[in-house]
Formats: structure tokens, sequence, C-alpha cells
């Protein structure tokens, strides 16, 4: 059991690899070329500072890790392999707070889980993964489509309901989302189900009819179960870079957010960002995506993504 354990370890940390490949290569490229160039002194750490805002990270998160290199004890003649691994290791320090797993209590039956986030961040899909991943580990999983303004949202949830052998709660398109959530909730609780996820419409996070909407859901769901939804889990597209940030803080105004997924990290250079959303927010980050298989969405491990992000073995 154990050698399975670690082959799959092995598997998933070499996808990770790959799927940040983009952002790595840009990374230890760019710090083997300033600490060829300069020893560690004030125009290096300038230079590292602007190549880790170039890699999405965030400005006030590269100020941050620009300073603590320069708190850490080096040679005079610092390598770039040394200074990758020292970032790796600050990096990590800033991930290791929320890299929280997603826990589901018995105490819920069912776990209530809210999905959202703006269009096009792979919610949907998002959604598939983790009922996959629960009903693996024995888990009673039914899946509710309150994405009732695309037809085609709903199919592919299907789609997934019967590639994973899970129930899944539809009603006709255009039906009102908030009555689809409140039934699903009702017929799994009745059904002894150990975790609802709702799967909602994405939306820009600057309308304000679709995001009253979300508030909605939340507020019938209560009805049935003060409690719920126990977790409001918000999907981002790593893709979009810093547009992430502001996503985030414009959900967050209107729901309460209490964690974060972060998929096609396989298709960007912009992998930072899953560093500055950390320092910057404090949200829990449950997995990370790096694939369009359900075994490339994996719990998020901190020392994986850092050492990942810096092009490093672990």
């Amino acid at each position: 059991m154990n050698e399975v354990i670690t082959e799959q370890k092995r598997g998933w940390l070499g996808r990770l690899r790959s799927g940040l490949s983009k952002s790595s290569g840009r990374l230890a490229q760019g710090v083997g070329d300033i600490f060829t160039k300069h020893k560690l002194d004030e125009t290096s750490l300038a230079d590292l500072e602007e190549l880790l805002i170039s890699a999405d990270l965030g400005v006030n998160t590269s100020a941050k890790l620009a300073g603590q290199l320069a708190d850490h004890r080096f040679e005079k003649d610092v390598t770039g392999d040394t200074v990758r691994q020292a970032l790796a290791g600050d990096i990590a320090a800033i991930l290791s707070p929320v890299a929280v797993p997603l826990t589901i209590k018995a105490s819920n039956r069912p776990q209530v889980i809210l999905m959202v986030g703006v269009n096009g961040t792979g919610k949907t899909t998002t959604v598939g993964k983790l009922a996959k991943i629960y009903k693996e580990q024995g888990l009673k999983v039914m899946l509710a489509a309150a994405d009732t303004f695309r037809a085609a949202a709903i199919d592919q949830l299907v789609q997934w309901g019967t590639r994973t052998g899970v129930e899944i709660f539809t009603d006709a398109p255009g039906a009102d989302p908030a009555a689809v959530a409140y039934q699903a909730l009702e017929k799994a609780r009745n059904e002894g189900m150990d975790l609802l996820l709702i799967d909602t419409a994405g939306r820009l996070h600057n309308k304000a009819n679709l995001m009253a909407e979300l508030q909605k859901i939340c507020r019938v769901l209560t009805k049935l179960d003060p409690d719920a939804p126990h977790d409001v889990i918000m999907v981002l597209d790593a893709t979009t870079g810093q547009n992430a940030h502001t996503q985030v803080e414009m959900f967050k105004q209107l729901v309460d957010i209490t964690g974060l997924v972060v998929t096609k990290l396989d298709g960007t250079a912009k992998g930072g960002v899953v560093v500055g959303l950390a320092d910057r927010f404090g949200l829990p980050i449950h997995a990370i995506g790096v694939g369009e298989a359900a075994q490339d969405l994996q719990p998020f491990d901190a020392g994986d993504f850092a050492s990942g992000l810096l092009g490093l073995d672990r």
C-alpha cells in the first residue's frame, strides 16, 4: 500500500512540475541571469523584485520576498541555485498556513459546498473532479446543477455524474437557481448523503444582479440548515494572473468565501499568482489543478508547489 501511495505521489509531483514549467522556466532563468551578473546587492535585489512581479507574485509579496532574501546569510558569490533554494523556502513559509485540506465532517450530513467563480474558470469540471475524489473515499455524494442559465452546464454536470456514479439533481434550463439548491439539499438530507456539491453559474464580479443571486442561494439554504452552505469555494483560473485578486475581493464583499481552488496552472506562466493570493487574503487553498484529468486536481501542498514554482526537485 505504501508503495502505491509513493508512486501516486511521485506521479503527481511530475505532473505538478510539468504543469508549472512555464512559470518555473521564467523564474529559474531570470534568477540565474541576475546572479550571474551581480552579487547579492541592491541592484540584484531590485532586479529580483522586478522578476517576481513579472511572474505575478504581486508587488507587495515580491517586495517582501526580496527583502527576506537580503536577510539570508549567503556567501559573497551567491549562485542562482542557492537563491532559488532560499526563495522556495520563503515562499513555502507564505503558503504553508493556507495549505488546508477540504475536510468533510460527518456531523454535517450532508456537508453543503457551494462552488462559485467567474465565467470560464473550470468550475463545473472541478465539481465533477471533487465528486470523483470523495466518491472514491466511500462518501455518498450528490451534485446539484444550479447553473440553470446554460443548458450545456447542466449537460456537463450530468456527464460527470454518470462518469463518477454519483446522483445528480437537475431542473429545466432557466429554473430559479436558489430553488434548485433548496430542493437538492432537501433531497440530499432525505437520502442520507454525506456531501452535496452545488454548481453555480459563472458570473462576472461586476454584475450586481448575478452576485445578488448568490446571496439568495445562501439565504435559501439556511432555511433547511442554519449552517449551510458549510463551504463556499471559489474556483480561480491561474491564467488570469492579477485579475484573480480583483475577483476574490469582489466576491468576498458579498458572500463568505471559505476557500479557493486554483485551476489551469498548466497553461500559464502566471503560477506565481497563487503566492500573492495566499499572502494577501490568507484564504485556505484546498486544491490546485494542472490538467483536464481527474487525477490532475490534487490537495495543495506548500512545499511541493514552492519547489515546482522554482523548478527544484523535492
